[in-house]
């Protein structure tokens, strides 16, 4: 590797140190329903996000909580010996992209078929530190 590469790379690392993800792939909801849930914790820090999530009454929010617990998991298992209070975690980003469709037949009048679509997405949720550590 290149002088110039290697220096691009090393601050790539940093930048991405504070930052820590987790995945949800193949979820069986649709993504539309998916990111109704997920826009109202985009920036709200996890204490905030974890009761939103935990009090709101679509299915969707169940997966996003136990994803977020995930996260914050990363988290302590990356930050051993620091706080999570006092570091002031966010959600960064949360991206929710279209999976794979199970594609399936209805029965129709008249001797038809309608074509049923059953939507899968990926969840992608990244966490950040208001301060430095």
């Amino acid at each position: 590797m290149g002088s110039r590469k290697r220096n691009s790379a090393d601050k790539i690392k940093e930048a991405k140190q504070d930052i820590v993800f987790a995945k949800l792939n193949n979820c069986p909801t649709s993504p539309r329903k998916m990111r109704l849930v997920a826009d109202q914790i985009r920036g709200e820090g996890i204490s905030n996000a974890l009761s939103i999530l935990k009090f709101s009454p679509k299915e969707a929010s169940g997966r996003l909580e136990k994803l977020l617990v995930s996260a914050i998991a990363n988290w302590q298992s990356k930050n051993e010996n620091a706080n999570i209070d006092a570091a002031q975690l966010f959600v960064k980003e949360i991206r929710v992209d279209g999976g794979s469709m199970l594609k399936r037949i209805r029965t129709a009048p008249q001797g038809r078929a309608h074509r049923i679509r059953k939507r899968s997405n990926h969840v992608t949720l990244v966490l950040s530190s208001k301060t430095i550590n």
